[in-house]
């Protein structure tokens, strides 16, 4: 983070700087106080989103154990409609790079703040198709590792 990333504003940019430092730094407490009770994540292998705090933290600490070398490579703020209701919303999209089980995951985060400046909505966008797949597997397994859902009929 830059001296000018430091003093932002409050806002879109000053959330995604504390949401950057959190994954960087692992640190699941910061994320805690950074998401709403009732934060909505839309996943790239999931049509129907993650939804409450408990479940969304537990993704992340699965994510956080998945991804490896996971880096903030750009930043942009805005504002954008939310996909629950429609309504424009300070927004901050993150660009990242990763790896997965070596596979190399370009990314986007799409962070949708509500008025106290937390994250309500989150998006993940990921290519190519063969990271997604990766990803979704590594991530699924870590969700039925730590008791978060039921494994898949078969496994």
């Amino acid at each position: 983070m830059t001296a000018a990333e430091s003093v932002r504003e409050p806002g879109p940019g000053a959330t995604a700087d504390r949401f950057r430092a959190a994954v960087h730094d692992g640190d699941l407490a910061a994320l805690d106080a950074l998401f709403t009770d009732d934060i909505r994540f839309y996943s790239p292998v999931k049509f129907t989103p993650f939804e409450g705090k408990p479940l969304v933290l537990g993704l992340f600490r699965v994510l956080l154990r998945t991804f490896e070398d996971i880096r903030y490579v750009g930043h942009h703020d805005g504002s954008s409609g939310t996909s629950t209701d429609g309504t424009e919303a300070p927004s901050a999209a993150l660009i990242f790079r990763a790896n997965v089980n070596g596979k190399q995951i370009h990314g986007l985060d799409l962070l949708h703040l509500d008025e106290d400046g937390r994250i309500k909505e989150f998006t993940v966008m990921v290519r190519p198709q063969s990271a997604v797949q990766a990803l979704g597997e590594a991530v699924l397994a870590g969700l039925v590792a730590d008791g978060l859902v039921p494994a898949p009929p078969g496994h």
